[in-house]
């Protein structure tokens, strides 16, 4: 549940609320510990991601790693296309099939998306 709702960006309180009021499914372990469906988390994820507002940051710089849940896996004969919800934010990559089938990536995984990029534009908004 912790990780669940880091994930989220919620508190395990909040998280726990959700899944008591049905708005997330949970089992429970043989020791009695609720677990969360990875695919579900993933869709909750996604229903939760929304932009920030644009009038709202002084300043910012995002990190390159970012640490979120696999939402989406496409497959053709040589490339892929994976989807992952970080937060708010939603991260695309195109790789090879292969290295998708090699790290066995499938909707409700953690994963990290670490981003290299040559050209990085760092904006601040106009003072009111």
């Amino acid at each position: 549940m912790g990780q669940a709702a880091e994930l989220l960006g919620v508190s395990t309180d909040t998280l726990r609320r959700w899944a008591d009021a049905g708005r997330l499914a949970t089992t429970r372990s043989a020791g009695g510990r609720r677990l969360i469906d990875g695919v579900a988390l993933a869709e909750l994820a996604r229903t939760l991601a929304v932009e920030p507002p644009s009038g709202g940051v002084v300043s910012a710089s995002a990190r390159n790693r970012f640490t979120g849940i696999v939402t989406r896996v496409v497959k053709d004969t040589v490339m892929a296309q994976v989807e992952l919800q970080a937060g708010p934010h939603r991260i695309v990559s195109l790789l090879s099939r292969e290295a998708v089938d090699d790290l066995g990536l499938a909707p409700g995984m953690l994963a990290v998306a670490s981003i290299k990029a040559t050209n990085v534009v760092v904006e601040l908004p106009a003072k009111p």
